[in-house]
């Protein structure tokens, strides 16, 4: 029946006689072991006539004449009708149904008979199901077509053959479904997975292409998952932030087998757990680059600090950045909320097979919104305490077997000088509390000095004591004993260093040499396991060993000297990341002769993303140890990355902190202006205007005791803005007005502009379109000049608002254009929504509504990342007009009311007015005039405390309406 309808005995084929003696068979066959009535079989094979009974019995004797021959196959009188008695392994629909119900028993614990099993089934088709019969004849609607069980169960093979490595089946296999049904989403992922398997990028690309030019007939975008291997087949490899492969790994195959186990069946985690330096991350990570077959899509690994010396552990929201990017989304995107950016990280992942290392989890809390929710992806935690019932299946480490112990000292030396030696070897190992990281150590001291037998070790490692275990203490100390002192100094130090790692100039400044004799230090301590390098010429040190090098305090002047490092090069790679900001970087008298030179601005904004949790927590270091010049330089110098990747939690915190320290001393101006300005930069941005405005008032008697005219204008710029989302217009313009003069005062180029933009923005709300216009065309004519591509994309949009007012819509849509273009071009996702939105505009006051609409949804899909509040509310009412403007005035009310909620959210009284409008017009449009009435009166009554001109056009339309609506 999966096909033309054929019946086969003993391998040959049985002739099943004509059309209607086929119908009769079918009827029964779709009833398989259930009687049917006479006089039902008539009703469903002759609906339009009546079949005498006798019909009905002839054919009924004419298949039990075909059947006969086949003895396990038969047809019986009941007393209520016929049935035909077939088994379950005789009838292809039925045997389809049970090997796809065993394949689904059977594939979490033995994949490869689930993969033989849905072969079968997937072979028993041979075409459309009964393609040959006239389902009308044989029950039509209510006969259930199984069809759509078959790309399922095609699905469900492809990918058990793409987890097992066998791509070439499923792509072979998925081919021909991809292209009757270029639609299904989930089959084109499965192909375009299979070809990225073999390499074929170009193919998979091809794939991507022809599903999303399907759905675009549907109206429908492409969802995550194609999207993400769309880019993979763009970029390449899949994302991997796995260190190497431990080296001489040994042992713990009941631990391993676990992992293995809890991976294929789909667990979301597993916690590992057990003491200091028995192999926690060494077995996440061993075990990581083992599954990578199972986990194609990724493996990555986050290091959560949770018991790192000196180090605070890693906060939930940096960890979910730093797993968003690892996963290709821009920094840019990514949101300021650590809820959002959890609901990111899981859409993320949907769809995809990622595997995440959590290394060194301070406690279950930490790590919860860390866990994948998609059962296709797993989590390894690793921890020194145990984890909840709620957070992954429990391995504990204890120390290793004697003879592992054993066989990982002899994997990490030279055979022949162990050879024979299994007394001595064993009390080494013993000396190590059978830990592999004292035990690697010891065996790189042994290794490095090819001279010394084992017993001399052994009798350095029994000297070192005391101590009253064996706890692996005597193989660090040992090691240490056995350095030079310029390695033991070095060694000492970064046991205190405020940061993770560190990289070759750090380690100068720590040290106080230079970097090439930085080095060599790194890489000797490197050599002999007390360092691991994180990256290149970047190293970081186990927590254990950070734990005995920080016994002894350092000097206080190396951890000055790293920090006068941190300060000054982050200064310098400001200036080179953000060169239209080096006039109002705050000024330094430190000084650090290894200071890195950045050639360009992509040069420094890589340093900061590499050094940024290293700056975090050097400021954090310098504010608990008396250094406020330090604490509020690094904070104020971070702002503008901070802001550009939409890095708030640690924006404001750090801010805040440098707050709580800079105000706490003697009257320091200058330090108190430069915190208080970005401060109020970082609320207005979380549309917490009132705090922005305090702040900004705080800061701009400072500026003025300090005589500094570029900080007091940047300053009444930090005013008037939350001054004009709140509603005071007139203040704002007046700030707005001194702000410029005093830029150009100071012949600040792109300030002045940013000033003129803003004013033309007002002018525009005030109906003032000519002098709007003027001034932002003499905006764009700056940034131009000075190449400032970011501002000029701003200002652009600004422009084409007002020609947009002023009804020269051809040249509207060239500014948005040029807008989305510059904006594009330096990832400005804001302003680049923005142009894509207005874009979509001008398209609607054209009448048209369908590329209107498609330019909306590309905006919201843009924005989709972008924490800005007045962003989410221009895009709702935008595409609440566009709705209303073709006649869909539900989706216009509910886009409206979305726009309302929002405004009255974070107070910016014009959308309120904006929001309150668009109901009260959508709900007029409706016939809901009673309930219209309260929106017309608030958009109205708003408009007219702000002074704007749209509280007359309110007035105006509705004293033309002849409904409840009119005043």
């Amino acid at each position: 029946m999966l096909g033309p309808l054929e019946a086969w005995h003993d391998g040959a084929p049985v002739q099943l006689g004509d059309q209607q003696q086929r119908f009769v068979l079918v009827v029964l066959l779709l009833r398989a072991n259930k009687p049917v009535t006479s006089t039902r079989l008539a009703e469903i094979i002759w609906p339009e006539g009546e079949a005498k009974p006798t019909l009905v019995r002839s054919y009924i004797k004419r298949l039990r004449d075909v059947v006969q021959e086949a003895g396990d196959v038969r047809i019986e009188t009941t007393p209520t009708g016929y049935l035909l008695r077939v088994g379950e392994d005789q009838l292809d629909t039925l045997r389809f149904d049970r090997l796809r119900a065993e394949a689904t028993e059977v594939r979490a614990e033995d994949p490869r008979r689930a993969i033989t099993l849905l072969r079968t089934a997937v072979g028993l088709w041979r075409g459309k199901f009964l393609e040959d019969i006239d389902i009308d004849r044989v029950g039509g609607a209510e006969v259930i077509s199984p069809d759509e069980s078959y790309p399922d169960a095609v699905g469900d093979l492809a990918e058990l053959e793409l987890e097992s490595g066998d791509h070439r089946s499923a792509r072979d296999r998925l081919r021909p479904l991809v292209r009757s049904d270029p639609a299904s989403q989930k089959h084109a992922a499965l192909l375009m997975r299979a070809l990225l398997a073999g390499g074929d990028q170009v193919g998979a690309l091809r794939v991507f292409t022809s599903t999303r030019d399907a759905l675009a007939g549907l109206r429908m975008e492409p969802g995550p998952v194609l999207r993400k291997l769309a880019a993979r087949a763009e970029r390449g490899d899949p994302p991997s932030s796995l260190p190497s492969r431990p080296g001489g790994f040994t042992g713990r195959a009941a631990e391993i087998a676990a992992l293995e186990a809890a991976a294929a069946a789909g667990r979301r985690a597993v916690w590992v757990s057990g003491a200091p330096g028995v192999g926690k991350s060494g077995l996440a990570i061993e075990v990581a680059h083992r599954l990578r077959e199972r986990f194609p899509d990724g493996q990555l690994l986050v290091r959560l600090n949770g018991f790192t010396p000196g180090v605070a552990e890693t906060t939930v929201g940096d960890a979910l950045t730093e797993l968003l990017v690892e996963l290709g989304v821009p920094a840019e995107q990514i949101p300021a909320t650590v809820g959002r950016k959890a609901r990111l990280y899981q859409d993320t992942l949907w769809g995809t097979r990622t595997l995440v290392v959590l290394d060194n989890a301070a406690s279950p809390e930490q790590i919860r919104p860390l866990l994948p929710e998609p059962d296709s992806c797993l989590a390894v935690v690793t921890s020194r305490r145990m984890g909840d019932a709620d957070t992954g299946e429990p391995v504990r480490l204890s120390p290793l077997p004697p003879e592992d112990a054993a066989e990982l000292f002899h994997a990490l030396t030279d055979p022949p000088r162990v050879r024979g030696r299994a007394a001595e070897v064993a009390a080494i190992v013993r000396r190590c509390g059978f830990l592999p990281m004292p035990i690697r150590v010891a065996a790189a001291l042994f290794r490095r000095h090819d001279r010394w037998p084992l017993s001399h070790l052994l009798r350095l490692l029994a000297e070192s004591g005391p101590w009253g275990t064996d706890d692996g203490i005597a193989a660090v100390r040992v090691s240490c004993r056995q350095l030079g002192e310029p390695q033991r100094v070095m060694f000492g130090l970064l046991g205190s260093m405020p940061g993770p790692d560190i990289d070759v100039a750090g380690g100068a400044a720590l040290a106080g040499c230079t970097p090439a004799e930085a080095r060599l230090l790194l890489n000797d301590l490197h050599e002999v396991s007390l360092l691991e390098e994180a990256a290149p010429e970047r190293y970081h040190m186990l927590d254990p060993l950070k734990e005995f090098a920080a016994v002894d305090p350092p000097p206080e002047q190396a951890l000055v000297r790293l920090l006068d490092f941190y300060l000054v090069a982050l200064a310098a790679a400001v200036a080179a990341a953000y060169p239209f900001d080096r006039a109002q970087l705050p000024a330094t008298d430190r000084s650090c002769p290894v200071t890195p030179v950045f050639a360009d601005a992509g040069a420094g904004l890589r340093w900061i993303t590499a050094e940024r949790d290293n700056l975090v927590a050097a400021i954090h270091h310098a504010a608990a140890h008396g250094l406020p010049g330090h604490t509020w330089r690094l904070a104020v110098l971070l702002w503008r990355y901070f802001h550009t990747t939409n890095q708030f939690e640690d924006w404001i915190a750090t801010l805040e902190l440098a707050w709580e320290i800079v105000s706490a001393g003697e009257g320091d101006d200058y330090g108190e202006a430069h915190v208080l300005l970005r401060l109020a930069t970082a609320h207005d941005r979380r549309g917490q205007h009132a705090e922005a405005l305090d702040f900004a008032a705080q800061a701009l008697p400072k500026w003025q005791r300090l005589g500094d005219p570029r900080g007091e204008a940047a300053t009444l710029c930090a005013l008037a803005i939350p001054t004009m989302e709140l509603g005071k217009h007139d203040q704002a313009m007046a700030l707005l007005t001194a702000a410029l003069a005093k830029y150009e005062q100071t012949e600040d180029p792109r300030g002045e502009a940013h000033a003129l933009s803003m004013l033309g923005y007002l002018n525009e709300q005030h109906g003032n379109f000519a002098v709007a216009l003027d001034r932002h065309e003499s905006a764009a004519r700056i940034l131009r000049e000075i190449g400032h591509v970011q501002g000029t994309a701003h200002v652009l949009n600004n422009l084409g608002s007002v020609q947009e007012k002023l009804g020269l819509l051809a040249e509207a849509l060239a500014s948005y254009t040029d807008a989305h273009a510059y904006a594009a071009e330096v990832g400005d996702h804001c302003v680049e929504a923005y142009a894509l939105n207005n874009i979509g505009n001008v398209h609607r006051q054209r009448g048209r509504y369908v590329q209107a609409e498609r330019y909306h949804d590309k905006a919201k899909e843009v924005a989709a990342n972008v924490p800005d509040a007045d962003l989410r509310t221009q895009l709702y009412l935008d595409r609440g007009a566009t709705a209303l403007a073709r006649g869909a005035r539900r989706d216009a009310l509910t886009a409206c009311k979305a726009a309302l909620d929002l405004a009255d959210g974070h107070g910016n009284r014009t959308y309120r007015a904006r929001a309150h409008r668009g109901v009260a017009e959508t709900l007029h449009a409706m016939g809901e005039h009673e309930g219209a009435i309260a929106h017309w009166a608030a958009a109205e009554a708003e408009f007219a405390a702000l002074e704007l001109p749209e509280a007359g056009e309110v007035r105006r339309e509705r004293s033309a309406l002849e409904c409840a609506c009119s005043p």
